[in-house]
């Protein structure tokens, strides 16, 4: 809690290095690799009478809501939105919950903000549930964009916090007396931990190659670290990573290593028991 204490308003990413963002129908919201637009900044407010939650405001000026609605008939999640509520209630309020480096947003009654990865219609969507796989989707890195002003004054002298630096730069403020929660993502290149861009396709238990397609970025350094971020990513189970020979167009699975130097891969995600 005393990190969003120290932030007038934040961007969310989430484990898909994707930002939260509300959408431009003042009502939705979804999450998308560009962290520039005005829709990535939440405004956080506090609530009076509780020390240990905060509301989220739009550039809109709607809070980020954890509404009733399943997110899809017959499934778990519920709907996120954006709404001005008559009279501000629970529905509003989010509780960060600290873990490791990054926070979890719980909701009064035990859901959580939830980054849904996968296939449309989930891939891209926000929902607020208690997840049994992908525990990973549930965890926010926050960055300022921009101090509380009562705060930057109690650590204008040095002296208050020896390890407080605030870097100014495009209207954000990296502290780094708390690195990992909130160190800010200037766009100033990747490092080599940074990982690689994978982009993928579905085939069809035919081996056809169907619409689905997405990317995401890729940390891991072997095959089957590959092999196992796309089924989480496709929700799919015992599938074969192959890559098309440019020569023939065939494809033909990835047995080894990975190339070298975070290049881009372009890959298609095949059923295991594919016929083609």
């Amino acid at each position: 809690m005393e990190y969003f204490k120290r932030a007038k308003s934040v961007r969310l990413r989430s484990h898909h290095r994707k930002y939260l963002l509300a959408d431009d129908d003042g009502e939705h919201v979804s999450q998308d690799r560009q962290s520039t637009v005005k829709t990535a900044k939440w405004t956080v407010e506090f609530d009076p009478d509780y020390d240990n939650v905060i509301r989220l405001k739009s550039c809109f000026g709607k809070y980020l809501t954890a509404s009733e609605d399943p997110h899809m008939l017959g499934l778990t999640g519920q709907k996120v939105i954006q709404t001005v509520p008559k009279k501000v209630d629970s529905s509003v309020e989010w509780e960060p919950v600290l873990e490791g480096s990054k926070v979890r947003l719980k909701t009064r009654y035990g859901n959580y903000l939830r980054a849904n990865g996968g296939v449309p219609p989930w891939r891209n969507s926000i929902t607020h549930d208690i997840p049994h796989r992908h525990h990973d989707w549930i965890l926010w890195d926050v960055e300022i964009v921009e101090v509380r002003v009562d705060k930057l004054k109690e650590v204008s002298d040095p002296s208050v916090d020896p390890d407080l630096d605030l870097d100014v730069g495009s209207n954000s403020f990296h502290l780094t007396s708390a690195p990992t929660l909130l160190a800010c993502d200037q766009g100033s290149g990747s490092s080599k931990n940074e990982g690689r861009m994978i982009y993928y396709k579905l085939a069809d238990d035919e081996g056809e190659i169907v619409d689905a397609e997405g990317s995401f970025l890729f940390k891991g350094n072997t095959v089957e670290d590959l092999t196992r971020n796309l089924e989480e990513e496709t929700e799919r189970e015992s599938v074969t990573v192959c890559s098309r020979n440019p020569l023939n167009g065939k494809l033909y699975p990835l047995r080894l290593a990975l190339p070298p130097n975070n290049t881009t891969m372009h890959v298609i995600v095949v059923p295991a028991t594919s016929k083609g």
